[in-house]
């Protein structure tokens, strides 16, 4: 099970939101750079950056922090934020992002979705954000009528390299990972799943490890203010 420490963007620094909430921004660190090498000396393989004014405005607002991060270490980026069309995949893809995260385009482009597969196999992740079991979009400002389970079942012989499941209600919130939800998701689909929310301790951590079927966990929050020890959840996670 991997471990993906999230940096999330917002005016250029590392910031946690609560609950998707663009007015309940934390600042953690105004260098995301400095950020990636500080995860990538801790012995971090990946990484997890959104460009949360990006999601919101629907294409790359945060650019230049992104190409930093990516500049920074050699650890393999999956970026999420905005990216909502072919274009906007090949670039980010040819600058040295390992793979790219669609929310909002798969919802309301699944075509999308498969061409990008197509083109760029084992590099294209779906972000499925639920609140109360059904999918949000554009930055979580929408609530669409899918569930979770309806969405992943669109793409399960797209090629789809994994799906990040987050839990709105309980992102940024410390208050532990929806694991039934999660592992639920894991059990209906083919495709691997990443959990995502909520994740406040190293128990939340071992409870969805215990699962047996979720492929990597995010953390952010957590990470950040040192309620979970960085080393230690890297040695339960990949022992």
């Amino acid at each position: 099970m991997i471990l993906y420490p999230a940096i999330d963007l917002k005016g250029g620094a590392c910031v946690r939101l609560l609950r998707g909430d663009m007015n309940q921004a934390t600042v953690f660190n105004d260098d995301p750079a400095a950020q990636a090498r500080s995860f990538a000396a801790a012995g971090c393989r990946w990484l997890h950056v959104v460009d949360l004014d990006g999601a919101f405005a629907g294409g790359a607002v945060n650019a230049a922090a992104v190409h930093d991060i990516v500049a920074a270490t050699e650890l393999s980026v999956q970026l999420g934020g905005g990216i909502r069309d072919l274009a906007a995949i090949e670039g980010w893809l040819a600058t040295g992002v390992t793979r790219v995260i669609l929310g909002t385009a798969a919802v309301k482009d699944p075509d999308l979705v498969r061409q990008a597969c197509r083109q760029f196999p084992h590099r294209v992740a779906v972000g499925i954000d639920a609140r109360d079991g059904l999918v949000a979009v554009e930055g979580w400002a929408e609530t669409s009528a899918l569930r979770a389970d309806e969405l992943a079942d669109r793409f399960v012989d797209a090629g789809v390299a994994a799906i990040i499941y987050t839990d709105i209600d309980r992102d940024g919130t410390l208050g532990g990972a929806n694991v039934e939800a999660t592992a639920a998701l894991a059990r209906h689909t083919p495709i691997p799943v990443i959990a995502s929310g909520g994740i406040g301790s190293l128990d939340d951590l071992r409870r969805l490890r215990e699962t047996g079927g979720i492929a990597g966990a995010i953390s952010g929050r957590a990470l950040y203010d040192g309620r979970i020890d960085l080393a230690a959840a890297l040695a339960l996670l990949e022992s």
